[in-house]
């Protein structure tokens, strides 16, 4: 019985030290770029996790490994992103669509399709996001892509 109680505690402790070293991402990896002129920045570790966390609760449950489950032929990959008009491959230009999201093309607002901070109203997780929550959500996204690689976004 006490190896068993060992053991247990083994998994248990290694566990935890496996999920307190996923979040530890050096500096390149936390480096995203943050608008479409070239500029960057670093997440820290606080908004790398909350990015995560936001992006399983408000996210997930349509773009889960950055996937888009109404249209897998646009996923959050960088390519996909930056083909994009406007380019959403950087922080800017994803807090942009959170707010105001619009057809792959730029051309037609989607918001009464895709949950935003413009349309709350009809999807109620988006209304308590602050700006902080949408940067952090931007950040998440951009990240996977250097931790995951080709498996981010199908």
């Amino acid at each position: 019985m006490k190896f068993f109680k060992t053991l247990a505690v083994g998994f248990i402790s290694l566990g935890f030290v496996c999920s307190a070293q996923a979040i530890e991402l050096d500096e390149a990896t936390r480096t995203v770029p943050l608008d479409s002129s070239g500029n960057s920045v670093v997440l820290t570790p606080e908004q790398v996790k909350r990015g995560k966390r936001l992006f399983g609760a408000s996210c997930s449950s349509c773009h889960a490994g950055g996937i888009t489950k109404t249209n897998p032929n646009v996923g959050l990959d960088i390519d996909g992103l930056s083909l994009a008009t406007p380019n959403r491959s950087n922080i800017n230009g994803l807090v942009d669509y959170m707010k105001n999201p619009t057809s792959y093309d730029g051309l037609e607002s989607i918001a009464e399709e895709h949950p935003s901070i413009a349309s709350a109203d009809i999807f109620p997780k988006m209304r308590s996001l602050s700006e902080e929550d949408l940067f952090a959500i931007a950040g998440h996204i951009l990240v996977q892509p250097q931790i995951v690689s080709e498996k981010w976004g199908g």
